[in-house]
């Protein structure tokens, strides 16, 4: 579904004042890519990773149907990356870094699908880092590192998070990379149908993007496009299908999924 006119004009706002001080957006379409830049979107010859050039004149924003920003090779995640999410346990002493798979990507608009057997499946909202070359941070996006609990750590636990984490759907992303961007004033917010039930500074974070980047770069390889969650705020609680669930950050954007039944 393209984007909506609502939808653009809360975002074109922010885009336009943070593109004054050098931030580019990056967005994909339909197998494209383009830079958005206000309602209108340039579309790309090339990835974002490897210097495009203008292809044609710029198109409408809200003709074209945004999709995750880009196709990571790998998906990282964090946890445990904010004091207000641990609770009462000991702090981490480092990145606590698992695997997620390619296939929980979920583009902007699409929905979460919550399997018939979960009962306990929670929204975290994330700041996003997105790789560059020579494990240098490209830029930053919106995610959604969705978590059945009861898999995760309650009475139906597994040994390691493969759906807990990983089940299809559970990682919304989008909708913009943004490039240029400093994400530590940046406020990260999370809605569930309208009310506000996440909300905390990027700064908070136990471990920064770049201390996050350079530990899991001394034993992963990280490539062009590979995305990292850098960890959720505060409390979460489980969805349900009819659901709505919006991940905003400051300078990046809103990313906005339904949520339905599997």
């Amino acid at each position: 579904m393209p984007i909506t006119r609502r939808q653009l004009l809360a975002s074109t706002a922010f885009q336009l004042a943070a593109q004054k001080f050098g931030v580019t957006y990056y967005v994909r379409y339909a197998g494209s890519y383009g830079i958005l830049e206000g309602d209108r979107i340039q579309p790309l010859q090339g990835s974002p990773f490897e210097n495009p050039k203008p292809a044609g004149k710029p198109i409408a924003a809200s003709s074209v149907k945004l999709l995750y920003p880009c196709l990571p090779p790998k998906v990282l995640a964090v946890g445990l990356n904010y004091k207000s999410h641990i609770g009462g346990r000991p702090a981490p002493k480092r990145p606590e870094i698992f695997f997620k798979p390619i296939t929980c990507l979920t583009s902007p608009g699409d929905p979460i699908v919550i399997p018939s057997d979960s009962k306990n499946t929670h929204y975290e909202g994330e700041i996003v880092i997105v790789m560059g070359k020579n494990n240098r941070i490209f830029g930053y996006t919106c995610g959604n590192d969705v978590s059945e609990r009861d898999w995760q750590s309650g009475p139906d636990k597994d040994l390691q998070w493969w759906r807990a984490k990983g089940a299809d759907t559970f990682g919304p992303l989008g909708p913009a990379i943004a490039v240029g961007l400093d994400p530590k004033p940046s406020k990260l917010t999370t809605r569930l149908n309208g009310a506000v039930v996440q909300e905390q500074f990027v700064s908070d974070l136990l471990f920064d993007c770049d201390r996050i980047v350079a530990f899991a770069s001394k034993y992963v390889t990280l490539t062009p496009g590979d995305v990292i969650y850098t960890g959720t705020p505060g409390t979460t609680k489980a969805m349900s299908p009819g659901d709505v669930v919006e991940v905003h950050i400051d300078g990046i954007g809103t990313l906005r999924n339904p949520v339905k039944a599997g």
